[in-house]
């Protein structure tokens, strides 16, 4: 991590992330740390986390953004091209451990892609 203060705030926020599998949405990170945290402070550290390549940032079924661990990135490469699965019954968000392969398009370059499955989670399937 390339955060220069470490926070209150930046350790409570990476500690969350580091106990969770799960993606978090901003919401619930707003709603859960409240107390402790104004919402501009929570924005302003997972921008540095992302930044730094610990989180990548997706947005989810209702255009809530949502945040996860990177795997092997720095703050020069993201390299979370990988699709995510949102259960459309508990809400549950994770990340698929599936490559996505981006098309090379003549005359772009694409900067960023997104891909958002949604369905029943293996809990709520059975």
């Amino acid at each position: 991590m390339g955060i220069v203060r470490k926070t209150k705030s930046v350790k409570i926020l990476h500690d969350e992330f580091e106990k969770s599998l799960a993606a978090i949405s901003v919401t619930t990170l707003i709603e859960r740390f409240s107390a402790q945290m104004n919402k501009t402070t929570i924005y302003r550290v997972l921008d540095k986390f992302e930044d730094d390549g610990y989180l990548h940032s997706f947005l989810g079924k209702n255009g809530h953004k949502w945040y996860a661990k990177c795997n092997g990135c720095s703050s020069s490469n993201h390299s979370d091209a990988h699709p995510h699965f949102q259960c459309s019954n508990c809400g549950k968000v994770d990340c698929l451990p599936a490559d996505v392969v981006i098309p090379k398009i003549p005359n772009r370059i694409v900067d960023v892609s997104q891909v958002l499955l949604q369905g029943k989670c293996e809990q709520c399937y059975s």
